[in-house]
């Protein structure tokens, strides 16, 4: 290399694109440094938009309206007060199935959102659709909007009537709008087909949110003592993820001794005693918004896990196993519950509320009850680039203790690849 064109040249290349296999296998560096950029985010940026809006053509739609912000997220990589935008509607964005990206927003996503090239064009003009800001001139500013909403239909979708897939306006935003004499539907279907096949980028992110998760495990067991609380323990994930720079946890899932038994009680002010199992289900939402959902659960020493202890965590531990074995490209969702391990009489009473389900930015499509017999279940397809997780709770009915476990599954054309990769207590599983 004996020009400066030719060395800035080898600075400015690109991490190659990996596989989906290759991806499952790497766990990227928690910040960038010269020598080891592995995710490509513009590339994870453009491949989710594309993906978007080859759903809103394929769903017939003319244009999309998103306001709930990991939506937003995930069509542009804009980030600004999730967690608030979550309850009080502020900013919103227009993306047509074909021209530009219109963001609105407050000045903070304003600013960011001017570094992406997935927007084409910021907006100061925002006008929040939550009641918070506007009180009793709510329905004068929804008019507004829908007004504003309807030029840009009208400016890049063509003249008369269009469909538009929508979430979370609002009763009266979304009157103004059908007023103007659009069609709405509901954008989920777009969003959930758009969502859940993952691209390689997307599972170097999920990786590193795993491995922030796996640290708040580690430190919630080293941190595992007679006397501890469980909101006292449950606080070491929690810091795991905010000094790893992610977002929330969405849910307080861990409990100890009796209160495991039934499954989904968030964490107490409960002291946890010697002897205890404690169960936690991480729910986590980490870097680029990525989720990480795995559960697992430990025994409270000293001392030995009783019998019933280790049949519990057994069983469960043998329904995620064999249940993964069935994570397959192709595998229709009813196939899957018909094959589906069945645990032993008196331990399959206190099923989890789903075989598997979907995971990406959080919990998503789909959602695979254990019986193609139950009046709420829908079927489906599994395929390669999906993320599934794996759910197992074992519980007697009136029973002391419970075990919950949960593995996080890519789906991959030579099979299925575990991403979790924190080990399970061998004292608990029965040899």
């Amino acid at each position: 290399m004996n020009d400066a064109t030719d060395y800035g040249r080898s600075f400015a290349a690109k991490p190659q694109p990996l596989t989906l296999e290759q991806a499952a296998w790497i766990t990227p560096p928690m910040q960038a440094v010269d020598t080891e950029s592995m995710i490509d985010v513009p590339r994870m940026r453009r491949y989710r938009q594309n993906r978007l809006r080859a759903q809103i053509r394929a769903q017939g739609l003319d244009a999309i309206i998103l306001v709930e912000p990991l939506s937003i997220r995930y069509a542009t990589g804009a980030r600004n007060c999730t967690l608030f935008q979550m309850h009080i509607q502020a900013g919103y964005l227009f993306i047509p199935a074909d021209g530009p990206v219109v963001y609105f927003d407050s000045a903070p996503g304003r600013k960011s959102g001017g570094q992406l090239e997935t927007i084409d064009e910021i907006r100061s003009d925002i006008l929040p659709l939550s009641y918070m800001f506007a009180g009793d001139q709510h329905r004068d500013w929804t008019a507004k909007w829908a007004s504003q909403m309807d030029d840009l239909i009208r400016s890049h979708c063509g003249q008369g009537a269009k469909k538009i897939g929508i979430e979370r306006a609002g009763f009266h935003a979304e009157q103004a709008l059908l007023a103007k004499g659009h069609v709405l539907s509901d954008v989920a279907p777009v969003l959930a087909q758009a969502r859940k096949i993952k691209s390689p980028e997307e599972i170097l992110a999920m990786n590193l949110t795993i491995a922030v998760a796996e640290d708040g495990m580690t430190r919630m067991r080293d941190n595992l003592r007679n006397g501890v609380m469980e909101q006292e323990l449950w606080a070491h994930m929690w810091a795991a993820l905010i000094e790893a720079g992610g977002e929330w946890l969405d849910y307080r899932l861990l409990a100890s001794g009796e209160r495991t038994n039934p499954w989904q009680q968030e964490a107490s002010s409960r002291m946890i005693r010697a002897g205890d199992l404690v169960v936690f289900d991480c729910g986590m939402v980490g870097p680029f918004s990525y989720g990480a959902d795995i559960s697992r659960a430990y025994r409270c020493g000293p001392g030995r896990p009783s019998d019933l202890q280790k049949k519990l965590y057994t069983i469960a531990y043998t329904e995620v196993m064999e249940n993964t074995k069935l994570v397959r490209s192709g595998a229709a969702f009813s196939d899957i519950a018909r094959a589906r391990y069945i645990p032993p009489a008196g331990f399959g009473d206190q099923l989890y509320p789903c075989l598997m389900h979907g995971l990406g930015m959080a919990d998503e499509w789909p959602f695979i009850l254990h019986s193609p017999d139950h009046p709420e279940f829908y079927d489906g397809e599994l395929e390669t680039g999906m993320v599934i997780c794996v759910e197992s709770y074992i519980g007697q009915v009136g029973g002391v203790e419970g075990v919950k476990l949960e593995d996080q599954v890519l789906i991959t054309d030579s099979g299925p690849i575990t991403l979790s990769r924190y080990p399970f207590e061998e004292d608990l599983l029965a040899g």
